[in-house]
This record gives C-alpha cells, sequence and structure tokens, in this order.
C-alpha cells in the first residue's frame, strides 16, 4: 500500500459522464483520490476553497463563466493554486489565455490515459505540463500580437454578418473608426479580407460562434 499522501483532484466539467468517467480513471490510481467533482465555473472556485485539493482540472467551456475565468478567479485568491486545464480547445489564444489566467497544464481530450495522469502527477509536484502538440500551436504564433477587446467585438460582429456602417451605429463610433480598426486586426491576423480574419479568428480561438 503506498503510505504517501494521495494528491487530491477537484474535476470541473459540466457533462456528468465526463466528469464520472475522469472520476473513475483519477480514482484508480493509488496516489490520487478525488475530493469533489462541479458543472459549473463559480462552483469552482467555491469548491476550491472549501476542498483545497492539490490539483484541479479544469474545463474550458463552462455554461456560467469561462474556465480561464475561473482559473483566474481561484489564482487570484490562492496563487499556488495548481490548475490542469482538460479542453476540447486548441486555439492558441485559449491556450494563452489559460496559462495566463494560472493554469499550469493544458491537455486536449483526445489524450490517452496514461497522459491525464502524468499531467496530475507533474503539476501536483509543482512543474508544469505543456505537451509537444500545445507548444507547436503556441509557437505557430510567435510572437505573439494581442488583439484588443475592440477588435475581438469587431471581428464577432463581422463573424454575423454586419457591415462596416451597421458596426459603427451599434458600437457607437464612427465608419472610419471602423475601417481603422479592420486594418489593424487584418494586419494582425495576417488576413487578406473580413472573411479570412474571422475564419482565422474562429481557428485560433480569438472569437467562438
Amino acid at each position: 500500500m503506498n503510505s504517501k499522501t494521495p494528491s487530491t483532484v477537484l474535476v470541473v466539467d459540466d457533462h456528468p459522464v465526463v466528469r464520472d468517467g475522469l472520476k473513475a480513471i483519477i480514482s484508480s490510481e493509488p496516489d490520487m483520490e478525488v475530493v469533489g467533482d462541479v458543472g459549473l465555473g463559480q462552483e469552482a472556485v467555491i469548491a476550491y476553497e472549501c476542498l483545497r485539493p492539490s490539483v484541479v482540472l479544469m474545463d474550458l467551456l463552462l455554461p456560467d463563466i469561462s474556465g480561464a475565468d475561473a482559473i483566474r478567479q481561484i489564482c487570484q485568491s490562492s496563487p499556488n493554486a495548481l490548475i490542469v486545464v482538460l479542453t476540447t480547445l486548441d486555439g492558441d489564444e485559449e491556450i494563452y489565455r489559460a496559462l495566463e489566467a494560472g493554469a499550469r497544464g493544458y491537455l486536449l481530450k483526445d489524450m490517452v490515459r496514461r497522459e491525464l495522469i502524468q499531467a496530475i502527477r507533474q503539476v501536483a509536484s509543482g512543474k508544469r505540463y505543456i505537451p509537444s502538440q500545445i507548444g507547436t500551436r503556441i509557437a505557430e504564433n510567435y510572437p505573439r500580437m494581442e488583439i484588443s477587446s475592440r477588435e475581438v467585438e469587431i471581428l464577432n460582429l463581422i463573424a454575423i454578418g454586419r457591415k462596416n456602417k451597421d458596426i459603427a451605429f451599434q458600437l457607437s463610433i464612427s465608419e472610419a473608426t471602423v475601417n481603422a480598426h479592420i486594418k489593424h486586426i487584418l494586419a494582425k491576423l495576417n488576413a487578406s479580407d473580413r472573411t479570412h480574419a474571422v475564419t482565422v479568428a474562429l481557428r485560433r480561438g480569438i472569437i467562438r460562434l
């Protein structure tokens, strides 16, 4: 019997079947114990404060707040929190947001079981866990050209078919200002036109429909 104190894990995912599967995988390891599972971001923040797990396994797509926002809230009150993202989102901006919020590891849901366990153990020991495919996604768009919140607003409106004059009206800015923002967006995303910019933004996780 392993005498070492097990690493405790909080599982955060809005799909009960996924949570059950993760709990079964993690609980089968002698050095790990699942101490809680929740389906909402705000529940995760509260559960962390109550349970103080060794590691949080966090999805990014949650019904109330994003996983990145939940990570940020947890890390603001507990800077030493150890959080591993487990998600389907592989855009470099989504990865950046999670890591900037405080995540110490980033896994995609198509990973194999042994990688999940390895990531939890490594992060629990105080190290980071960034698989090669995640590092590659970050490197593909390095150096990072940060998109402003206003530019994200405009990209979202372009994505739903708004014309420049309609965007100007909705945002209470001039059409010339919209045109200037779009020019900056095209340069930052290395896009040839508005449609191409939306395609790139969706692929990279800058916006989501």
